[in-house]
């Protein structure tokens, strides 16, 4: 695959230098280093790396970097874009920007992690731990859409999702145990797609299959899920935290249902996981059609991130 181009905003970060070096020299990206010249060349002086000149492109806010990467995209001058320094929330801002940002009509804007867990035999998928705070159903359902187009460009023709509560029964105090139901139900009449969905599970049922066989619980997806629906943003971010920093897990994170891929890295991340997150945004790129916009996107609101459902899903006519 050819290398794509990256414009990466606030790059002025040396492990999102190093991360770009080492990128860059296993052929799959290409840099736009968005930010403040001085500092972002100091910076690679220090790695040992010397960008092409025309690889930096000044900014001289967090703001303008982010509308520079996005108007990157928009005129087909960058494939990708990676978060650097900036603050999600003003990256997001551009992002979702009405008239000049990546939005596509009818799309919810979603967040994906996939995780290497060194105790876990396969690739896990955790949905959405970064950018739709409170879910209601219908947002649940295009959030697990979302994640499972992305399981299928993997190569996982059926991925097994696990709709996550604190218990595997459903009681009507729990609003996550009922939605759960819910979307296992809206997946066998079809409106969900390309997936054995099952719910509600706790999260040893759905990744452990002693667990599950300890509860006598009947299933094609507990013990062997591929992709974990969280109830809510706050237990996703707990849950893919715990997983990288107590389990040792290396968890690529994208955002996905905008024109373009979206590494979505936390300013703390490791140099793995900015690694492996660009990997998987390249694939992504070369798997998909070009959706960069062709006219402007719904009106939406602009809030900051991680996003209110009406700032990540178009409002209904």
């Amino acid at each position: 695959m050819p290398p794509l181009r990256v414009a990466v905003v606030d790059a002025a970060q040396s492990v999102v230098l190093e991360t770009l070096r080492d990128a860059h020299g296993r052929g799959f990206i290409e840099p736009r280093l968005i930010g403040d010249r001085h500092a972002i060349e100091g910076l690679c002086n220090d790695l040992g790396w010397t960008p092409e000149p025309d690889w930096i492109v000044p900014a001289s806010s967090d703001a303008e970097a982010a509308a520079t990467a996005v108007g990157l995209v928009r005129t087909g001058r960058a494939e990708l874009i990676m978060k650097g320094e900036i603050h999600t929330d003003a990256l997001m801002h551009a992002l979702l920007d009405k008239d000049h940002g990546l939005r596509l009509p009818g799309q919810r804007v979603s967040h994906l992690f996939v995780a290497e867990v060194p105790t876990y035999p396969k690739l896990l998928g955790i949905t959405d731990a970064a950018i739709n705070i409170a879910p209601d159903l219908n947002a649940k359902a295009e959030i697990l859409q979302n994640a499972i187009a992305v399981f299928h460009l993997l190569g996982i023709e059926t991925p097994k999702v696990a709709l996550l509560s604190a218990l595997e029964t459903i009681n009507p105090a729990i609003i996550s145990t009922v939605d759960a139901a819910c979307l296992t139900l809206m997946a066998r009449r079809g409106q969900i797609t390309g997936a054995l969905v099952d719910g509600p599970l706790a999260l040893d049922n759905a990744i452990s299959r002693r667990a599950a066989d300890e509860k006598r619980i009947v299933s094609q997806v507990a013990g062997d899920a591929d992709i974990l629906l969280v109830p809510e943003l706050v237990s996703g971010n707990i849950l893919a935290k715990e997983l990288e920093y107590l389990a040792g897990a290396i968890a690529a994170g994208i955002a996905l249902g905008l024109a373009a891929p979206v590494v979505l890295s936390s300013r703390a991340d490791p140099l793995p996981a900015r690694l492996a997150s660009l990997a998987l945004a390249v694939l992504l790129h070369h798997w998909t059609p070009d959706a960069r916009p062709k006219a402007s996107p719904p009106d939406v609101s602009l809030q900051s991130a991680p996003q209110p459902e009406r700032a990540c899903c178009p409002l209904p006519a």
